[in-house]
């Protein structure tokens, strides 16, 4: 290229790698966080793992994604003007025919959508912008993917970038959906800023791009259409030459007008001087210093709408000459400072946080008002980057201000704060708001892979709970079926019904129940019982003492519980033959059965001395270790300790729930209505908990139920457990009225404020309506 060309090469290259990089990460934050939502609200556990599987893939390449995006890109441009040889286009020709790959097709019907909408919207600038280009190449008008900043182009790159990630094809068109909606709003800035750079250095500047006319929806004939009774007519809807975006600035100003007369009447022409914009921005500045430095309390009155307006009125005044005449605000900047006045209020008012969050947004009051003043886009497009930094920031104080103990979470406020004061410290741009977003998307993402995480925790945790409660029941049944044949007392039965049922749970949890490792369990409780003959009481001692020491038991008291059980003093170094015991008819009859040591030398025999209710006389393989019966404690001591010990998987207090799931009463028609709903319902549902003692209510989310149990287990934004419910008794709290289910929200925080915002300014309007007809 000529020195000329390549510099404003270069120069474009720049522009576009400032603009990429918050852009692609703003994309990148916005895919992982559709990805986790996807995942809460799936029914289906393999769902959410390639949910999690993606998000994984993505972060892993997240970088190597951003570098291989502003590499193809800034190739597009060296490529710029290139024609293709045209053997490879002939060859073209003897290629042969396949079948299309259906995933190919999707996706790349979803790639021609999104450029097609993009193109359709950007038109007049991409018009400008390739013939530009062209220039610089010596090539004719670029189009399509031979323009390096088109949508056809930066759809291609899109594609190929992110194949490395070998993302499933679902995935693939969630990232081109958050691709368009990040992308697409914010190519207006990049292509005014190369259009503006080519412009100013010389390149065509008579040149004017003119978009092709649409053809029109509305009634035949360009008749206009009747407004309805009671609707306000947006102004810009009168006249054709006005474009869409500018009415909502005018449809509220005309609704702010018509409050005004509805409630006093036409306000009188004020005299004096109009504010410049420089004089306005200079007396926003020294009122947004001024608030800075006034108390809390100050700082609210003077954002209201009316004080606001006084205020700046005094701000512009103050300094001027004797004589001199008073400025005033014109009609559209008092109406831009009521109606952002007008809109913090009613964010103020949707916020659930208390004086904090509160403060942190009214600080960001005057900073967006001095950008309004000065950008009608503001009001006009929705995809403004202060726009969508106002919401998320709203959303933010609102839904994670609170932290993990029920306090403010003091770090994230520090960061917002920090934040804030960027804004009231910067000038005004769009690009300080579009760096403001990616900031607070970023802290965001954060937070919710910290909340995903410990959410995470604790449904495994339920679910681990679920299992250990399904294997300790059936444990209970195999127990209760040979309790039936051999009803055994005392401490054996003691064993039995508690610390050895945890036993049989915990290698239900591990093994199958028709494993041999199970079945070798089931062997030895049968042997405890007397319904198995010994033929090995050491193993048996040994099988017993294990099995115990795996549910958590001291290998002391293990090792005691067996020595009552099944051997005694064992510390004589010679090995007993025993014979087989019914341990069952031994146990139940409290008899004394002695045991007797035959010598396997030409040692005397020694008759050991009667003690109670051994059943089975056994050695331990270090005798030295082992303590000797008199040592031992008592069947009654250790019975009381095996009642007293806490069961697998139990905390203190939870014993006593399987005795009062008996006496439940049974659900009626509206609970087993709401029940069946909520069987029905996907896992991150949000409900709104009521306090019946001080009204206070909550929000938590339905992390996970358990469609065998119907257990249920809610959290709080930050993942953290907060209640424990079946589902039976969420439906009678929700007949009750103790619990709500709340909607999904189609609307964010400041859409909804943005509708309140248009309501109060009905409201005034149609009040008299009822006065007239009394």
């Amino acid at each position: 290229m000529p020195s000329r060309a390549r510099r404003l090469v270069d120069a474009a290259c720049t522009l576009c790698d400032h603009w990429l990089e918050p852009t692609l990460r703003l994309c990148l934050d916005r895919f992982d966080k559709r990805l986790y939502e996807q995942a809460e609200s799936s029914r289906n556990h393999l769902e959410q793992q390639r949910c999690f599987d993606s998000r994984n893939l993505a972060q892993q390449g997240r970088l190597a994604f951003m570098q291989s995006f502003a590499a193809r890109l800034r190739d597009s441009f060296e490529e710029m003007g290139s024609v293709e040889d045209d053997e490879a286009s002939q060859s073209l020709g003897m290629q042969s025919l396949t079948l299309l790959d259906r995933t190919e097709h999707e996706l790349t019907a979803a790639l021609d959508k999104l450029a097609a909408r993009s193109e359709a919207h950007n038109g007049p600038m991409l018009s400008e912008l390739s013939y530009r280009l062209a220039v610089l190449v010596g090539a004719p008008p670029l189009e399509g993917k031979d323009l390096p900043i088109g949508p056809q182009n930066l759809a291609r790159i899109l594609r190929v970038a992110s194949e490395p990630m070998n993302l499933p094809i679902e995935h693939r068109l969630i990232l081109l959906q958050v691709f368009e909606g990040s992308v697409g709003g914010a190519l207006v800035s990049l292509y005014d800023g190369i259009n503006a750079k080519l412009l100013a250095d010389g390149i065509l500047t008579q040149l004017r791009a003119f978009p092709a006319a649409r053809p029109s929806h509305g009634p035949a004939h360009g008749a206009a259409p009747t407004p309805t009774p009671g609707t306000p007519a947006p102004a810009a809807a009168a006249t054709s030459e006005r474009s869409e975006p500018i009415a909502v600035l005018e449809t509220l100003r005309d609704m702010l007008s018509r409050q005004r007369t509805a409630m006093a009447g036409p306000s009188p022409a004020a005299g004096g001087r109009t504010a410049s914009p420089d004089e306005l921005q200079t007396a926003l500045s020294a009122l947004q210093q001024h608030m800075i430095q006034v108390t809390d309390h100050t700082s609210r009155e003077l954002r209201s709408a009316q004080r606001l307006h006084e205020e700046l009125l005094l701000q512009l005044n103050t300094g001027l000459p004797a004589g001199t005449p008073h400025m005033q605000l014109s009609t559209e900047q008092g109406d831009t400072v009521e109606l952002v006045a007008m809109l913090f209020e009613q964010l103020a008012e949707q916020l659930h946080h208390g004086p904090d969050a509160r403060a942190l947004l009214g600080s960001l009051q005057l900073p967006l008002l001095r950008l309004a003043v000065t950008d009608r886009d503001f009001f006009n497009q929705r995809e403004h980057p202060a726009r969508q930094m106002l919401g998320k920031l709203a959303e933010t104080v609102n839904d994670w201000l609170g932290g993990p103990d029920g306090d403010t979470d003091h770090q994230l406020l520090g960061k917002l704060s920090h934040l804030v004061e960027r804004a009231q410290q910067e000038p005004p741009t769009a690009g300080l708001y579009t760096s403001l977003l990616a900031d607070i998307e970023y802290h965001l993402g954060q937070l919710a892979r910290k909340a995903q995480t410990t959410e995470r925790r604790q449904i495994e945790a339920m679910q681990g709970r679920e299992r250990l409660e399904q294997a300790r029941h059936r444990a209970d049944e195999l127990m209760s079926e040979r309790f039936a044949i051999a009803s055994p007392r005392g401490l054996l039965r003691t064993l039995l019904e508690r610390a050895w049922t945890d036993v049989l749970a915990l290698n239900l949890l591990r093994h199958d129940e028709h494993s041999d490792a199970f079945r070798h369990q089931l062997r030895v409780t049968d042997q405890l019982l007397g319904q198995f003959p010994v033929t090995d009481p050491v193993l048996l001692r040994h099988e017993v003492e294990t099995g115990l020491q795996q549910i958590g038991m001291p290998a002391d008291e293990a090792e005691q519980v067996a020595q009552r059980l099944i051997g005694t003093d064992v510390s004589a170094p010679h090995a007993p033959v025993v014979t087989t015991l019914d341990v069952a008819a031994a146990d139940s009859a409290a008899i004394e059965v002695p045991v007797i040591e035959v010598p396997v030398d030409d040692k005397p025999v020694e008759a050991a001395s009667p003690e109670p209710t051994p059943a089975i006389a056994a050695i331990k393989p270090k005798p030295t270790a082992a303590p000797r019966t008199a040592d031992v404690p008592s069947a009654t001591d250790l019975a009381v300790r095996l009642k007293q010990r806490q069961r697998l998987g139990e905390h203190r207090g939870q014993e006593a729930q399987p005795t009062n799931a008996a006496v439940v009463p049974p659900l009626g028609l509206r609970e087993a209505r709401i029940h069946n709903r909520l069987r029905q319902l996907p896992f991150g549902s949000w409900f709104e908990f009521t306090d019946p003692a001080t009204g206070e209510t909550t929000q938590r989310k339905l992390a996970w139920f358990s469609p065998v149990s119907g257990n249920s287990l809610f959290v709080t934004r930050r993942g953290q457990r907060s209640d424990v419910m079946n589902l039976q008794e969420l439906a009678r709290a929700i007949a009750s009225g103790r619990v709500r289910e709340i909607p999904p929200q189609q609307e964010n925080l400041l859409d909804r404020a943005w509708n309140a915002l248009t309501n109060s300014l009905l409201r005034p309007a149609s009040s008299p309506l009822p006065e007239a007809r009394s």
